[in-house]
This record gives structure tokens, sequence and C-alpha cells, in this order.
């Protein structure tokens, strides 16, 4: 650094610039903290004679950097923007500006034992593998008895999945958050199995100010909670799209480079969704090395003015299959292969043609209503990605009485289908979570007989251990119910009909949102009160059960959201189509600001999710920026799921 007719400009470590006048100050007094990203400096510029002339930028060193505190305190306290905050920012060198290679195949080598390809499996058919207790299956006749001289037509049975923690995965559940949140270690470090991350955020000029800050600050805390085998990319996209660094290995050096990237983002110009989803499915295409989870989490505040209103039609939503590439819808294959969650965030999205992207792709649509819940939803999301513990699970149902046929499968958005004349039964699931849970009806048509029994159905499950690639197979016992001479006094099971007073209020969800689109408000009102009124007439409703409740408060909430045309544009079409994602994938997603204790908002929510929401919330609380932020928000807390 020399003197000259100019300022002299001080690069820190962290990559910001400053007048070296000025910052020489501020370090004179004791301060050696960046005033930007909040980063502690190793390097200090002093004045004097003793001062050696810097030959450029000083390179980050990943070695002297302490693991916890630095990370936490870029993560921690990056800084919320006020009305001047970019003239703080005038010296900030754009990070990453390199033109990108042809082909995506610069990943990080995973570095593992074993590295995950299109290998073969083997097949584990013994129940004493822990593969095999990965799954839970329970099966519930609609009731126990029935009259053999009769034939019941739509006789319903529920199947019951839960895919239990392992070993490693309880233990990291049972982590202790107590402690100070300067101390956390990463839930990665758990054995799990890890993950392929790419994030596709939006950085249109829309974005600029608050939204562009608390997305940094989400991001830096999905960076600090992810492993050292987990893999991140970030594709930033406006106009155009642009790859901020190759897939790497969130390692320390991998963390800090990921971090500053992130905070090098500046907000302006157009929406280009399909570009960015382009650039992130080519990253997935073109890696040499998989992990063996692999998703994309798509961030958006705006409408893409580049593809889908492309045609100049009225009906946008006939050209959202053109946004997502095959290699993430799976193609012409029965189950999806990389998921997008997809976030909207704030009152301007595109609600439509974000749930599309994640209906398409096998993901789930969150609404970020409140702009500082943002990071929450990150949380949610990826604590239920860093717990997979089951994949590519598909669910047989066959019949066992030669004279039963299956007449259908309620399966929400997971592929289904009938074969061998109605006889069994296929149900694509893909991805559980550790503790998710899912529920499918199963409707058949039962003959009349003179047996004392019936034997109904069997269910078997076929799915992939993601840490040992071991193919297991479980099958359930046989469904069998009682032929009474007499009909007898019915009673119905509480666990059939409460998922069918579920599938009730998702279906009419669906039909509301079908008559508001089409500008009939006080109908799509009347259809979801229509629906209050039966599930109040149900046994689940007069046992009190907490998901009735919970689905009953969930409907009211939407009506409120159909009160004017106004309120549905702003809110109502995001909140209802995140409950539909929600419900049809029987998967938690972000809904308003996710603080409503009275909704479903945490319906589907596992302990791997609650957990991470847990270390999120208390890092915002650790912030002054972000109490300012949250204290309209804590006054009503996240309850447990209502089951």
């Amino acid at each position: 650094m020399k003197q000259g007719s100019g300022h002299a400009i001080f690069t820190a470590e962290c990559s910001h610039s400053f007048h070296f006048h000025c910052i020489a100050s501020n370090v004179k007094h004791g301060n050696q903290i960046c005033p930007v990203c909040r980063a502690k400096w190793k390097e200090i510029p002093l004045s004097g004679p003793s001062l050696e002339p810097l030959p450029g930028r000083v390179s980050p060193s990943p070695i002297n950097w302490p693991q916890n505190d630095a990370l936490m305190a870029v993560v921690h306290r990056l800084p919320l923007p006020h009305p001047h905050r970019d003239l703080n920012r005038r010296h900030v060198v754009p990070l990453y500006q390199a033109s990108e290679p042809g082909i995506f195949d610069d990943d990080e080598s995973l570095n593992h034992q074993h590295v995950f390809s299109d290998r073969s499996p083997c097949h584990v058919n013994t129940k004493d593998t822990e593969a095999a207790r990965a799954m839970e299956i329970k099966t519930f006749p609609e009731v126990s008895a029935a009259p053999g001289s009769k034939t019941h037509s739509n006789f319903t049975v529920l199947v019951h999945l839960k895919a239990t923690a392992a070993a490693a995965a309880a233990a990291a559940k049972r982590q202790n958050l107590s402690r100070n949140q300067a101390n956390l270690a990463p839930i990665s470090q758990t054995p799990r199995a890890p993950v392929d991350l790419v994030t596709v955020l939006d950085v249109s000029g829309s974005m600029a100010g608050t939204k562009l800050a608390l997305l940094k600050r989400a991001m830096g805390f999905v960076i600090q909670n992810l492993g050292s085998n987990d893999r991140l990319s970030v594709i930033a996209f406006s106009s155009t799209a642009r790859r901020l660094f190759p897939l790497c290995r969130m390692t320390d050096s991998g963390r800090q480079q990921a971090l500053q990237a992130v905070n090098s983002l500046v907000a302006n110009g157009g929406t280009n969704i399909a570009e960015g989803l382009r650039k992130g499915a080519k990253i997935m295409e073109d890696r040499k090395e998989k992990n063996p989870v692999a998703s994309i989490i798509l961030l958006s505040d705006g409408q893409d003015n580049y593809t889908v209103n492309s045609s100049g039609t009225n009906q946008p939503q006939l050209n959202y299959q053109f946004l997502l590439p095959t290699s993430i819808s799976g193609g012409d294959n029965s189950t999806f292969q990389i998921p997008v969650h997809a976030f909207g965030f704030g009152a301007d999205h595109d609600a439509s043609l974000m749930h599309s992207i994640s209906e398409i792709s096998g993901g789930t649509f969150s609404f970020i209503e409140t702009e500082a819940v943002l990071q929450d939803a990150f949380a949610q999301c990826i604590g239920g990605l860093l717990s997979v513990v089951v994949q590519e699970l598909q669910v047989g149902i066959e019949c066992i009485h030669p004279k039963l046929s299956l007449v259908s499968l309620k399966a929400g958005s997971y592929p289904s289908r009938l074969i061998a004349d109605g006889h069994k039964g296929l149900i694509d699931v893909g991805d559980l979570y550790a503790d998710e849970e899912r529920d499918f009806l199963v409707s058949l048509d039962v003959p009349a007989t003179s047996d004392n029994e019936t034997s109904l159905i069997k269910v078997k499950c076929v799915y992939k251990d993601p840490l040992t690639q071991e193919t297991a197979t479980m099958e359930s016992e046989e469904v069998k119910i009682e032929r009474t001479e007499i009909a007898g006094q019915v009673v119905m099971s509480l666990e059939v009909d409460r998922q069918r007073n579920r599938l009730h209020a998702a279906e009419a969800m669906a039909q509301a949102r079908v008559a508001a689109e089409r500008g009939d408000l006080s109908g799509a009102v009347l259809i979801l009160e229509n629906c209050r009124k039966m599930l109040s007439e149900t046994i689940s409703a007069k046992s009190h059960d907490r998901l009735c409740v919970a689905l009953d408060a969930e409907l009211k909430e939407m009506q409120e959201r159909m009160a004017s045309r106004h309120v549905y544009e702003a809110s109502g079409r995001a909140y209802i189509l995140s409950g539909l994602s929600s419900h049809s994938w029987q998967r938690a997603t972000a809904r308003g600001d996710s603080t409503d204790r009275s909704s479903l908002v945490q319906a589907y929510q596992t302990p791997s999710m609650a957990e991470m929401l847990t270390r999120s919330q208390a890092m915002l609380l650790g912030s002054p920026s972000g109490q300012r932020l949250l204290q309209p928000l804590l006054s009503v807390r996240s309850q447990p799921s209502p089951r």
C-alpha cells in the first residue's frame, strides 16, 4: 500500500475493501471486526513506518479461520440494510465473475469411503438388517367385522408407513440444543446420507434491500449446517443466471468460499427463473460423482418475465412444463429424480408457477409471507434433506382372496397404478426423512362369503438404504376381517376416519382453488364451509381428534384469505397452494408466518425439521437485528404436530 494523490485502499481477508485512513482509524480504537460482514480479521491495517506494502488482496486462510466463531460471526451478524447501506459497499469487488465452463464436471471429489454411483445395489431380504428395520408398516380396515352375506363395495383399508430413524439418525435427533449456539456442531457430523444441494436464488431488482440481506443470512445458516461430506453449489439469477461456485464440499474452506460468494450478491435486473433452473439442472446432470441424496432449492419473489409469458397468451400456466428439464422432472420414469423445493417470497411471486415446478419435480412449495421467517423456512427444508433414511420406496398392495379386486389407491401426488386386472396396486413414494409417515387409503370390493373371515390384502415395501445402498424388502401381515352371520353394531376405525377427513379437506381445498381462479370467490368459500360442516359430523370430530381440529382451523383460514379478490391475489392463492403441496406429499411446508399454532403448518414436521428450526430461531434470537424482525412473530410459537 503506497501513498499517492488518491486514497489508499485496504482489502481485508474477507474480501471487503475500504479507504485505508478510515479503516485504520477504526482499528486504532480497538475494532478488529469487518463493518460489512462482521468477520474477525487476522491481518490488521496499521499506519506508520513499519507498514509493509501489500501486494494485493489477502487470501483468506482456512487453516487459521476459527471453525465456529468466525463462521457464525459472518452468518449471525450479516447486516440488515438501511437507506444508506449501499454507500458503505461501493468498494466491494464482486466475487466469482469468471467465465463458466461448458460442462459442469468440476464438482469436488466426494472423498468418501464409498463413492455413490449408478452401480447396482445388493439386495437384502432379511428383517435383521439395519435397512430392513428402517420401515414400519401398519394396516387398519375400516371395520373389524362385516356381515358375510353381503358384498361390500369400496371397503377401505388404511396403509400406514413410517420411516424409523436408524441408530445414527436417532443420535442426531437426540443432540442437546440447549448449549451455546457458538459451540453447536453441525447436525451432519452424525453419520447420515450426504447431500448434493443446489440453491437457485432470485437476485432480481425486486430483491434489493432487506430481502437480499435476509436471503444472505438464510443461506449463511444453510452453509453453516451442512456437513463436510455435503456439497453445495449456488446459482444466482436475474435477467440471466450464473453459477457462483462449483459443487463443492462444505469443509471449513468450502464454507468460507460459499459465505463470501453469497455475501457478494447484488440485486438488479429481471426474473428469468427458467434459466436459473436450467443451470441448476445442468450442475446435477454434469457432476462426475453423486451423493446419495440430491435436491434443488428455488427461491423467487417475482414473475418470470422471460420464459413463461413469451407466448403472449393469457394462460402462462400452459408454458410451465418448459421450465423444468427432464433430468429434474424424471422424464418418463415413474419416480422423481431431482426434487425442486420452491419458496415463494413475499406477495408478488407467481405462486401458480412455483407450485407447478415443485409438483412436477416431486418437491414442495412453501409460501413465505413474512420476510423475517425465510431462514426458518430454509431450516425446516434442510432439516428434512439432512435426515433421509429411505430412498426409492415402492409400496405394493396385493389382494389375497381370489375374488377381491382393488377399486382405487388414494395416494395424493404420488404416482400410483392398478395392475393384474385390479388384483395388485403400486405406489411410488421415493425418499422418506427420518420419522416421516405416509398414509394411503386402499379401496376394494369385498365379496360375500360363508367363511368366518376374509383375508383382504398384504402390503410389501421395497426400498434402498441411502448409506449402504442395500435394497430391502419388508412385508406386512395379512389384513383380515371377521365375517358375521348377522349385522351387528359397526364400529368405524378412528384411524381410517381421520385420514378420510384429511383427504376430504384436501379435495375441498383443490375445488375451492379452481372456483377462486374462475372468479367465484363466494362459491369457493361455500365449498370450504360445506367441508367444515361435513368434518364436524365425523367420529373424529366428535372424539376431539387433534388432526380434525387443525383441519377445520386451516379451512377457516383459507376462507378468510378469500374474503376479496385483492386478499386472494396477495396471499390466498399462495397459502392454498402451499397447503395443497403439503397434503398431497404429506410433507411439511412453510405457510404464512410459520408460527400459527392453529393451522397445519407443522402437521408433517419431523423431529429433524423441528431441531433445525430450533437452531435457526436460537441464532436469530442472538442477533439484535433478528430480534427486531422476529419480535412481532414471537407471541405465538410452533406447536407439536397434530397427529
